[in-house]
Order: C-alpha cells, then sequence, then structure tokens
C-alpha cells in the first residue's frame, strides 16, 4: 500500500508530472525456497536369479531386515546333486595328475639313456667299433624318447585342463546353489511382502522390496536462475505436510538441467534415525545462500526499454529520468524484490510509461509502506 508524503512537486511548469518513491536497499532473507518431495536413501527390488519353490515362509511388510539376512529360500531340486557330481569331477582329474606327472619324468629320462647310447654308438663307429645299424639303432631310440615326452606332456596338460573344467563345473554348481538363498543387499524395511511360501520363481522374479530410510533425502527444483545461489554443502530445512521440520544438508546438486523443465535437481539429505518420514511425503524446502541486499517496490513500477529488458526508471539529479535494468529476486503479495539498482534510488511507480530517460520530470515523491 501507498501514502502520499507531504512533499511537493517542483515548481516546473512544462515538465511531466510522475509520483516516485524514494528506496533504500536491504539485506533480504537469503534462502532459496523449493517444492519437493522425500525419497528413500536407497530402494532395491530383490529379485531370483534361479528357477524354484519357495520353501519359506513369507516375512510381513514393514519387517527390519540387515544386510545378508534370508528373504527367499527356493527348494535346492537338483542342485546339490550337480555340485556334488561336479566336485567328483575335479577329484577325479586331480588323482590324475600323479600319474601324468610320472609319465613325463620317465619319458624324460629315457630320453636321456636314448641321448647317452646314441652318443656312445656314434664315437664307436667312428674307431670302427660299431655298425653302421647301431648308429641308426640309437638314434631311433632318441627319436622315440623323444616322441614320448611329448606325449606324456601333452596327457599333462589334458590332466590340468581336465582339472580347469572341474574347478570351473564346481564355481557355476556353488553360485547355482548360492542363488537358491535369496538375502537383503543392506539394512532396511521391507515395503512388500515377499514371495508366498510354495509359490514358484523364476529368473527375474519379485522376493521383495527393500527400503533405506535412514538417512532419507528431500528432493527439489530449483530454476535457473537460483542454481547459482545452491552450493554442495549448504545447511538446508525443510517443512513436511505433516507439519514435522526437520535440518540437513545439500549433499547433490545437478550439473544438467531437466529439458522439459529447465530446471535442476537438488538433494538435501536428512538424519532419520526413527523412521518417522517416510519415503514420497510432499515437503517444502529452504536452503541457506548467500545474502544480497534489495530494493521492495510495487509490481507496478517494473517497465521496458525500447530493447525489451525488464527495468525501472528512476529519477537522478537534477530531476532527470533514468532507465535502471533490475534482477527479480523475489515475488510477495505486497510487492517485489528486486536488485540491480544503487544503495538509494528514486523510482518512479506513476507515470514511468509516459517519460523516457534524458527527459527532465517534476516529480512527487510518496512513502511506501512495507
Amino acid at each position: 500500500a501507498q501514502a502520499e508524503a507531504s512533499e511537493t512537486p517542483s515548481e516546473a511548469p512544462g515538465f511531466i508530472r510522475v509520483v516516485a518513491v524514494k528506496s533504500e536497499a536491504r539485506t533480504i532473507d537469503s534462502a532459496v525456497v523449493l517444492r519437493g518431495e522425500t525419497e528413500a536413501d536407497r530402494q532395491v527390488e530383490v529379485r531370483a536369479e534361479t528357477s524354484g519353490l519357495v520353501i519359506t515362509e513369507p516375512l510381513r511388510r514393514g519387517t527390519h531386515v540387515t544386510a545378508g539376512q534370508e528373504l527367499c529360500r527356493l527348494d535346492v531340486g537338483t542342485s546339490t546333486a550337480v555340485l556334488a557330481e561336479a566336485k567328483a569331477r575335479l577329484l577325479e582329474a586331480q588323482a590324475r595328475i600323479p600319474s601324468a606327472q610320472a609319465s613325463v619324468a620317465e619319458a624324460e629320462a629315457r630320453l636321456e639313456e636314448a641321448k647317452i647310447n646314441d652318443n656312445a654308438a656314434r664315437k664307436l663307429s667312428e674307431g670302427g667299433f660299431a655298425s653302421s645299424t647301431r648308429v641308426a639303432s640309437t638314434a631311433a631310440s632318441v627319436r622315440a624318447a623323444e616322441a614320448a615326452i611329448q606325449s606324456a606332456t601333452s596327457g599333462l596338460e589334458s590332466t590340468q585342463a581336465g582339472i580347469e573344467s572341474a574347478e570351473a563345473l564346481v564355481a557355476a554348481a556353488e553360485r547355482e546353489v548360492a542363488r537358491l538363498t535369496i538375502v537383503a543387499p543392506f539394512d532396511g524395511l521391507l515395503e512388500s511382502r515377499t514371495a508366498e511360501l510354495g509359490s514358484l520363481m523364476q529368473p527375474g522374479s519379485l522376493c521383495g522390496t527393500v527400503l533405506r530410510l535412514d538417512p532419507i533425502r528431500i528432493v527439489g527444483f530449483v530454476p535457473e536462475t537460483d542454481i547459482n545461489r545452491v552450493n554442495e554443502g549448504s545447511l538446508a530445512g525443510a517443512r513436511l505436510t505433516t507439519g514435522q521440520e526437520v535440518t540437513g544438508q545439500v549433499t547433490f546438486v545437478s550439473r544438467s538441467a531437466d529439458p522439459q523443465t529447465r530446471t535442476f535437481r537438488v538433494e538435501v539429505t536428512v538424519p532419520n534415525a526413527d523412521l518417522a518420514i517416510r519415503d514420497g511425503q510432499t515437503a517444502e524446502i529452504m536452503i541457506s545462500a548467500d545474502g544480497a541486499t534489495a530494493h521492495f517496490l510495487p509490481q507496478s513500477s517494473l517497465t521496458l526499454n525500447d530493447e525489451g529488458t525488464l527495468g525501472v526508471r528512476i529519477v537522478e539529479d537534477g530531476d532527470v529520468v533514468a532507465f535502471k535494468a533490475v534482477d527479480l529476486l523475489r515475488d510477495g503479495t505486497d510487492g517485489i524484490w528486486v536488485g540491480g539498482l544503487p544503495e538509494q534510488a528514486s523510482v518512479i511507480v506513476v507515470g514511468q510509461e509516459f517519460v523516457v530517460e534524458g527527459v527532465t520530470v517534476a516529480p512527487t515523491y510518496r512513502e511506501l509502506d512495507q
């Protein structure tokens, strides 16, 4: 509301009369106010990785579970038999190793003996004490021993490959058995009842949904005009629709705007040890930001210059009109807070549309009730 002051306008015949208010900049509340909602810190749908019948009683909704706690157990079926068979094959393959190693050692010894006989036969043949037939025979023995080593080595490698294959089968069978027990991935609450006793689970079937609500996130979206005022680590508060007020800290500020709304996601983390805050509650978020100085003016004082820039017209020394661009900081029912003006400014609130920058006016001053 505006109240007229006792000042009289300048006695200036022919000058356009305007009404102005003498405004002084003040520091305003620096909080960025958003609307948002609560979100669970973690939420996962725990699903089966294998098929089988559920053989455990279901856990009720709202049950507190701890990391590693059993949620659903499936019938073992043939899984344990497959595991036992895989372990037996592994033991059988491992038992062949000593025999294969002995065969390699024996073949190496025979090769060494064949090489000694071959060398002796060659020297005797050079002295005329051994026939060429004997030399050929010893050379053939060397080649036979070398072939035996290759065969024995190949047998050892085959045995080792059999062990590796058996180990892989054992590991696969153990994983399959482990998948029969579906456990909670972290401490939390069951949002849904776990799978019913006797139900058939297939890969991907839902066992249960686990939520972690402590701490809890309060998520809001900041417009482009305020995003630079919000920083990670800033203190924040929130008021829920139930009237509950909580405080926390900004832990995430998105670097990418939503393509539809051109807003940025902000997350505030709040302690929730008593689990009083639920997932999906509406909240009003207030994030502390750097203080700002601003002028409180009536909305009608805003105007556009010839370039379409939003601002106000003010009266400077000599009653000369000047145009000043402004930034809208906050909107209210009684007026608006704007930045971009000097500490003290005489803002034209009536007649600003009939004057242009540089003209001299005859102002009348009023006071603005704030």
